[in-house]
């Protein structure tokens, strides 16, 4: 006999199936090829309208604890390799997350950047990378990860944005981020201007 969580389980893992059948439908509107943010990327295949819904992020259905177990392996990795992805694991509700790191989840190679065209939309147990702008054909596919001040050293962002804060974070932690960073180039400056007296 099934329990309530097994029971749960399998109705998301269900979900998950008929997101993947949803993503398929959607494939004229991208396209996975190299980028110039980090490895792989997903691309406009064609004009796409501030607020559609491009592609949707699926994969395993997990626990939230086996969530953070396998965030820090995929960070190991990633230390390791940095080809790999930093994080495959996406908050999904209060009690489940998903771990997109699978073969039929297109979306894990959508890229962050500090000056995102998409943002994310959680309703019903679907997470959704939309438009949050017109988007071109050829332009690259970007989101903000959104991940916590706390985690920045394991994030460093590349994304090559004019605002671009150095660091993958949510955007609501750029102004302690900033803080943080003129701080230290003020202790670096000092220290180097001690060293200098010393020489003196």
């Amino acid at each position: 006999m099934h329990s309530h969580e097994q029971s749960k389980k399998e109705h998301k893992e269900a979900q998950n199936e008929e997101h993947i059948s949803q993503n398929n439908a959607q494939r004229d509107l991208f396209v996975v090829k190299e980028s110039e943010i980090h490895n792989k990327g997903v691309f406009a295949a064609c004009d796409i309208s501030k607020g559609t819904k491009i592609i949707e992020y699926v994969g395993e259905i997990i626990s939230k604890k086996e969530g953070d177990d396998r965030a820090d392996e995929q960070v190991e990795q990633n230390k390791q390799n940095p080809d790999n992805g930093a994080v495959y694991i996406f908050e999904l509700d209060d009690e489940h997350d998903i771990d997109g790191n699978v073969e039929y989840n297109t979306a894990k190679w959508i890229n962050h950047s500090c000056d995102p065209n998409c943002e994310i939309d959680i309703t019903n147990g679907h997470i959704w990378i939309i438009s949050k702008r017109d988007i071109k054909r050829g332009e690259e596919l970007t989101y903000n990860y959104g991940y916590d001040f706390d985690e920045e050293e394991n994030h460093v962002c590349k994304c090559g944005a004019a605002n671009c804060v150095g660091f993958i974070v949510h955007e609501d932690s750029w102004p302690k981020l900033i803080e943080l960073k003129e701080r230290l180039e003020r202790e670096k400056l000092e220290k180097e201007k001690n060293i200098d007296e010393k020489k003196e």
